[in-house]
């Protein structure tokens, strides 16, 4: 306690109606009462999970100027909170606190701020919600991937539709200037004395389009800590198959397989299909993307995993080398967690490397151009 009202007004934000007795809310004004009421209506849920029970008294009894709701806490946050301590509390409420109220109409999950949070915490439980709650889980899933394929087909159509070549262009488009072949062209220009690099000729590269077909087997792990990536994966594939001469088949597994490449283009129906949860069986998995390949020389074969096997590690590495040999690219994407930080086996991310799998923790854009190199 700092000994201030200000200091003794933010604790009694942070401790809420327990404080009445030491803290009332008394000196606060018109919008601390109205925070004082959002946060009360989310974090008072956590002493009633503890098996508290509120007693309307003194401060905190009595009728509230309006009784919430799950939409009118939903607007009343969005204004009162910056954006991103918003976005964390619907993922709490939701996550945390089920809050599930909030998913119940079209009219509130609309209100609901699509985030990769939200949605990743929506398809961790929503085995566990009603059947009811499903048109609303849709919809914020449903916005979040629209958001997601906006920001992330681009960079799918920039690294694959084309690549760059040699050759010298006309065309004069940002995404092909040639920065490199600028600089060499106009070295004569420079001057030393002002440090200065005057750019009289500027260079275009040309790009080169794709005839020849691509098979992509994208096999994602669906195993319980594998919700983001899943999400991402799905989105991948759905932008993969809108791309020309690329053919997507898209598989999900724990210890089952499941193909579900009949809904690659629809990444919200493979969503509300996936069940996350259960254990790994990444030796079955590859056996099953394994009979899929029929033109080894220009498939590739994408595992999205934390490498944490359950299955028999033997039959998995043995597998690898098979599709190895047989000239096939196998690409091994480590899941990464919530803050987009690598989450998965090393030693054994290790192991399938020294097999021929290239491995990498990267964001969809850089796998988007790693997909591109290698199809290059």
């Amino acid at each position: 306690m700092t000994g201030t009202a200000e200091g003794a007004r933010r604790w009694r934000l942070v401790l809420g109606r327990y404080a009445n007795s030491n803290l009332p809310t008394s000196g606060f004004d018109a919008r601390e009462a109205a925070i004082e009421r959002t946060l009360s209506y989310l974090y008072d849920r956590e002493y009633q999970q503890r098996g508290h029970r509120h007693r309307a008294e003194g401060a905190g009894g009595g009728l509230d100027p309006s009784a919430l709701t799950a939409l009118s806490w939903l607007g009343g946050a969005g204004k009162l909170f910056p954006k991103a301590t918003f976005e964390r509390m619907q993922v709490q409420a939701v996550e945390r606190y089920h809050l599930t109220e909030l998913l119940a109409d079209e009219e509130t999950a609309a209100g609901l701020q699509p985030t990769p949070e939200l949605a990743t915490a929506l398809l961790s439980i929503r085995g566990r919600l009603d059947s009811s709650l499903e048109s609303g889980v849709r919809t914020v899933i449903a916005a979040t991937v629209d958001e997601i394929v906006k920001r992330v087909k681009p960079r799918f159509q920039q690294a694959l539709t084309g690549r760059r070549t040699r050759a010298r262009s006309y065309r004069r488009s940002s995404s092909d200037f040639d920065w490199r072949s600028t600089i060499r062209a106009n070295l004569a220009n420079y001057d030393p004395g002002l440090a200065r690099l005057a750019i009289e000729t500027v260079r275009f590269t040309s790009r080169s389009r794709r005839t020849l077909p691509w098979d992509v087997i994208v096999c994602v792990d669906q195993s319980g800590s594998m919700a983001s990536s899943v999400m991402y994966s799905a989105i991948c594939a759905s932008i993969l198959t809108t791309l020309p001469t690329v053919t997507v088949r898209l598989v999900l597994f724990d210890t089952s397989v499941t193909d579900v490449s009949h809904l690659a283009t629809d990444p919200v129906s493979v969503l509300m299909t996936a069940q996350l949860g259960g254990g790994t069986n990444i030796a079955n998995a590859l056996a099953y993307c394994e009979s899929l390949v029929v033109t080894p020389a220009r498939t590739v074969v994408a595992l999205i995993s934390d490498f944490e096997e359950g299955g028999s590690v033997s039959r998995m590495l043995a597998t690898v080398s098979r599709l190895k040999e047989s000239g096939a690219t196998l690409l091994g994407l480590a899941a990464l967690d919530e803050l987009a930080e690598p989450s998965f086996d090393h030693q054994m991310a290790g192991r399938l490397t020294a097999r021929g799998m290239e491995v990498a923790a990267l964001t969809p854009e850089h796998f988007a151009e790693w997909l591109g190199d290698v199809m290059a």
